[in-house]
Parts: structure tokens; sequence; C-alpha cells
């Protein structure tokens, strides 16, 4: 499975912990693992690794997208979006693996597929203030 897709599941487990209690996390990728029929063990590990440390980095990243995204609180914020967000401030602030160009790309993309129609423009100006 290639990254891109990885970064999809991890998006979509992502948007799960806002409706669920963090004590949960781990039965939530279960059950998503046997929904989304991911076989791959080494797909598995990647993306319940990832989306654990996006979970237990929540509020760092939250703080640092309310700096970056003036006039939007994070509670009045799309939940699509607020997720691409997360992914990506992990994927650019703590993740040594993923060049932030790359990061703000992807995130992008996940906005364009998942987000409302401005929310690639958002995201890519959020990022962009984060980047610099």
């Amino acid at each position: 499975m290639k990254r891109t897709e990885q970064r999809e599941h991890i998006f979509k487990l992502i948007f799960g912990v806002e409706f669920n209690p963090p004590e949960e996390l781990a039965e939530q990728i279960r059950l998503y693992f046997e929904q989304a029929e991911i076989v791959d063990e080494k797909d598995q590990r990647y993306i319940a690794d990832k989306t654990e440390a996006v979970a237990a980095h929540i509020e760092e990243i939250d703080s640092l997208i309310s700096r970056h995204s003036t006039g939007w609180k994070i509670t009045r914020m799309n939940k699509a979006d607020l997720s691409v967000l997360r992914l990506a401030v992990y994927e650019m602030k703590l993740d040594e693996d993923v060049p932030v160009s790359v990061a703000i790309n992807e995130a992008v993309e996940l906005a364009k597929r998942f987000g409302g129609e401005d929310s690639p423009s958002f995201i890519n100006a959020v990022l962009a203030k984060m980047a610099d």
C-alpha cells in the first residue's frame, strides 16, 4: 500500500477520534481494520502507530493549529478539515520522515476529497503559515 493510501486511512481514523473517547482508540482501530479489510500487517502497524501518535499529541497539535488559523477556533472548524490539519501538523512538526512540502501537498489532496469547497485553500493557508 502506498503512503498516500495509508495516509487516507489515518485521516479516517483521526476523524473518528473526534467522536469517541480516547480510551476506545485501540478498539476503534481494530474495528476499522476489520471493516476496511486491510490485511497487510505492515500497513496495519504503520496506520495504527501513526494514528495513535497523532491522538497522543492532539493538544499540542490543536494549539499550533489555533495559533495559525486566524479567526477560526478549533471548535468551529469543519471536522474533516480539522482531521486533515491534525495529520498534516503532526507530519510537519513531529514526524521526521515526512518532508514539510509532502505533508502540505497530501493535506490539500485529502481536503479536496473529503472537505468542503473552500477546504483546500483553507488547509493550504493554515499550513503555509505554519511552515514559515
